[in-house]
């Protein structure tokens, strides 16, 4: 019983979470290119440029680990239940985020922690499938 490698987490990859991990990654660039140029009067105007870089990173963090499970596949509920997590806390912790950041409605800053909890159980089911 030799220590699992790479090839053995790797599945039949899923097409279609493929698909929107690579349009959400790409979602995260343009979103960030938008903080960075488009945004920043806005974003400098309402003290919200590191809101908007949280936002980023952790959206552009998810997409690539949403990548790496819709190219491991897996139907099983801990595969299914993980992406799912993970890719709805991402839109909702980095949506609110964005959003805030050019509205600077402050109250929007209540939602972003559901979006938080939603990844945190993602990554657990994550775990707890290599735990089975």
């Amino acid at each position: 019983m030799g220590v699992p490698g790479f090839t053995d987490l790797l599945m039949t990859p899923n097409p279609a979470r493929v698909r929107f991990a690579a349009l959400f990654g790409a979602l995260a660039v343009i979103l960030g290119a938008f903080g960075a140029h488009s945004f920043n009067a806005v974003l400098r105007a309402n003290e919200t440029v590191e809101i908007w870089k949280t936002a980023s990173q952790y959206h552009l963090a998810h997409a690539l680990a949403l990548l790496v499970l819709g190219l491991a596949g897996g139907t099983e509920r801990f595969a299914t239940c993980s992406w799912r997590c993970l890719a709805i806390g991402a839109c909702i912790f980095s949506g609110s985020l964005y959003v805030l950041a050019l509205t600077n409605i402050k109250w929007l800053g209540a939602i972003t922690p559901i979006g938080g909890v939603f990844m945190i159980v993602g990554w657990v089911l994550v775990a707890a499938r290599r735990w089975r």
